[in-house]
């Protein structure tokens, strides 16, 4: 498995990953013009993603997923790290990285890798095309979390 610098186009395998995390292609198209996008590779098959968006003020990682086969192998985690160092060398003080209320595994992941909690947007997902259900909780409010750099 490695870790690299995606500039290539948007394919199906790619829309497949940033699907899993946001269900909204709408807004994945738009983000994604002007982002600096990582992969992770095994046999050149696309098995995750971080996507990096340049705020005024900081970094966002916009979109990290991670192939079902692949996940609990520690590439969220490297995936985090990249976007991380990316962030700090681009001059970046500061990262972060928004969810859903219902995202346990996510927000738990996010904490291991030194993100805090920094505030609720309620209701951010609440006008989705569909309503997101995770752990049985209906996704409604965006959780953000940020690390320094």
């Amino acid at each position: 498995m490695n870790i690299e610098r995606y500039r290539e186009g948007l394919t199906t395998q790619l829309l497949d990953l940033l699907l899993m995390a946001d269900p909204d292609r709408m807004a994945i198209t738009v983000y994604l013009e002007g982002s600096t996008i990582y992969v992770a590779r095994d046999s050149n098959v696309l098995i995750g993603v971080a996507v990096i968006t340049h705020e005024k003020e900081y970094v966002e990682l916009k979109n990290l997923a991670v192939k079902e086969s692949h996940q609990q192998s520690g590439i969220a985690k490297e995936l985090i790290a990249t976007a991380k160092s990316y962030a700090k060398e681009s001059g970046a003080t500061c990262i972060q990285v928004g969810t859903g209320n219902s995202s346990l595994s996510q927000l738990a992941l996010y904490q291991k890798c030194g993100f805090r909690m920094q505030s609720i947007k309620q209701d951010y997902f609440a006008n989705y095309p569909e309503p997101i259900i995770e752990n049985g909780i209906r996704c409604l409010d965006r959780v953000v979390l940020s690390a320094l750099l």
